[in-house]
């Protein structure tokens, strides 16, 4: 092979990989605009939909789990008065006020 053949076979490779290169930058570019434009998209469709922020959520948990806890110490109150009022009904001696307080309820 004459040594113009190899130079010019050279000067085609390294023409074709500067094209796969610019190429691929393209390609790149495109990939990048789409991922923008699509995560506008999903970013604009979750502000419409009020979707609750994780900020908002851990919020709301802590809330939920202060108001379990509030509400099984008044169960626990209540089911103390009832007993009360049972023994006290029992054992003949008149509840005092509010007795009938739970059965209204």
């Amino acid at each position: 092979m004459p040594s113009s053949d190899r130079s010019g076979s050279n000067r085609l490779f390294d023409d074709f990989a500067r094209l796969m290169t610019d190429a691929a930058g393209a390609a790149q570019g495109v990939r990048r605009e789409a991922e923008t434009v699509v995560r506008a998209q999903f970013e604009r469709l979750i502000r419409d939909m009020d979707i609750a922020s994780r900020e908002e959520l851990d919020v709301l948990r802590d809330m939920v789990a202060a108001l379990r806890s509030q509400n099984d110490a008044l169960a626990h109150r209540v089911a103390a008065l009832e007993g009360r009022a049972s023994a006290a009904g029992a054992s003949g001696v008149a509840p005092g006020p509010g007795a009938g307080a739970t059965e209204a309820i």
